[in-house]
């Protein structure tokens, strides 16, 4: 082995930030394999000044020996290396260990299989040779930066948690923390609550908020009242016993019996049809269901939260909706605010989404510009905050800015940006209009899998589309 021991475990301990030919050189080492003497030397002379110390080595063997007497911050191997454990497995094999170390991996001879391999196996960073001293610089710079960014989401994550309600609630204006000390408070109770608000302000986080802070013992069960036919929800709802129907060859446990101890969320409950509304109305009045085609009936002990995008009062009035059912349901009332009554969120909603995104994804975590955060804010966002969770989506993955990913004040086509009205000269019913046609385009006029996009029932978008003569 060409380095002393000794002289490594010296050179280890004496390690200090210190300044070389003006420049500062960190604490960070790095270890460099490759079986050509060449490449070696190359990175040798060009990384000294990016770190305290660096070694090299020809083989995985010798690797490990240095391994064994020094820590390294970082390492860059080739993929295919002598003996018998090339670079992938060894790395694989470290990882496996629990070993840390940042790796870049470099090869001549790569195509895409060795490539998600190396990813896989954990690398940082993937270069092909012949490269120039740059590149490697530029990849070096990137791992060096990592722990400051990592420092920088750390901190920001301590400030967002600041602002979190314990169930997972964003935001930090006056409507958001009122609405989470009413959750707070009425989480104990058994009561049923209504929850009510345009399609997108997270209606469902909330009520998973309520049922995370209750102390109640079962599952959150959810259920969208507009996606099924009433005959289907009847069964999905109670259970049926067997032979109840065509096809019914085994009895079935309902969504009520599996939500048991728990609560029981019933999205979309506007959509619900008049004669499963009087179904409904009986186990909330004698907390009892009873399955499909059965004679007997079971207790429940399920705990009812609702939600709406309509205005279920008008709903009563305009006979869609029972009167009965909707005051057992409006025992305690939410309103979950629209994002563009609560601007000054927006900021810290897309910080999340990136944050939380980006992590999923494995992209890179870009950072919001001025110019980026008055672009969101200008916008009135009909599609709410999950309109914007899309448009943060949209734009990691097209690694476009989010101003350009916004529907209603630009056009994406995967590639091309192409600028249209400015949302600030629409109507908000202009742009949820352009939005929804814009989708309906998308997929090709079919109407399912564009309610499925915009996260509304068919029924609403069918609604929606005759208002405006559409059909």
């Amino acid at each position: 082995m060409k380095t002393n021991v000794e002289e490594l475990q010296a050179s280890r301990d004496s390690r200090q930030v210190r300044v070389k030919d003006g420049a500062s050189v960190c604490m960070a080492s790095v270890l460099i394999v490759d079986d050509e003497p060449g490449i070696r030397s190359f990175l040798q002379k060009g990384l000294r000044k990016y770190f305290g110390l660096v070694e090299a080595a020809e083989d995985v063997e010798t690797a490990e020996a240095l391994r064994r007497h020094c820590h390294f911050d970082l390492i860059i191997t080739d993929i295919r290396l002598p003996g018998q454990t090339g670079g992938v497995e060894w790395v694989r094999a470290l990882r496996e260990q629990g070993g840390g170390a940042g790796v870049i991996f470099m090869t001549a001879h790569a195509d895409l299989e060795t490539a998600i391999a190396a990813l896989r196996a954990g690398a940082e960073d993937f270069i092909m040779k012949p490269f120039r001293m740059e590149q490697m610089i530029a990849a070096v710079e990137r791992y060096l930066e990592r722990p400051k960014m990592q420092r920088e989401n750390f901190v920001l994550r301590r400030q967002v948690e600041q602002i979190y309600d314990s169930a997972g609630m964003v935001g930090k204006c006056q409507q958001m923390r009122t609405l989470c000390d009413v959750i707070k408070r009425v989480a104990p109770m058994p009561s049923t609550v209504l929850i009510e608000g345009e399609s997108g302000t997270g209606k469902e986080l909330a009520a998973r908020a309520i049922h995370e802070t209750s102390g109640r013992s079962g599952s959150f069960v959810p259920v969208n009242c507009g996606a099924m036919t009433a005959e289907l929800l009847e069964s999905e709802l109670f259970g049926h016993v067997k032979g109840a129907f065509t096809g019914a060859h085994l009895s079935r446990d309902g969504l009520f019996t599996y939500a048991g101890g728990g609560t029981l969320f019933l999205d979309e409950i506007g959509e619900l049809p008049l004669a499963m509304q009087a179904h409904l109305l009986r186990v909330l009045e004698e907390r009892t269901i009873r399955p499909v085609g059965s004679n007997r009936e079971a207790p429940v002990d399920v705990r009812i939260i609702a939600a709406s995008n309509r205005d279920l009062a008008e709903e009563v009035r305009n006979g869609d909706f029972r009167e009965d059912l909707y005051y057992r349901l409006n025992v305690l009332s939410l309103r979950m605010p629209a994002l563009r009554e609560r601007r000054e969120d927006i900021p810290l909603l897309a910080e999340h989404f990136i944050d939380t995104l980006a992590e999923e994804l494995g992209t890179d975590l870009p950072q919001l510009a001025e110019g980026e955060l008055a672009g969101l804010l200008d916008y009135d966002w009909p599609g709410n905050v999950r309109e914007l969770k899309n448009v943060i989506e949209r734009c990691l993955l097209l690694n476009k800015s989010p101003s350009l990913c916004v529907i209603g004040s630009a056009a994406v086509d995967g590639n091309n940006a192409t600028p249209c009205d400015s949302a600030k000269s629409l109507l908000l019913e202009a742009v949820e209009k352009q939005h929804i046609l814009k989708v309906l385009d998308l997929e090709v006029g079919n109407k399912s899998a564009a309610a499925r996009v915009l996260g509304i029932s068919r029924k609403t978008l069918e609604r929606k589309t005759q208002a405006w003569g559409l059909g």
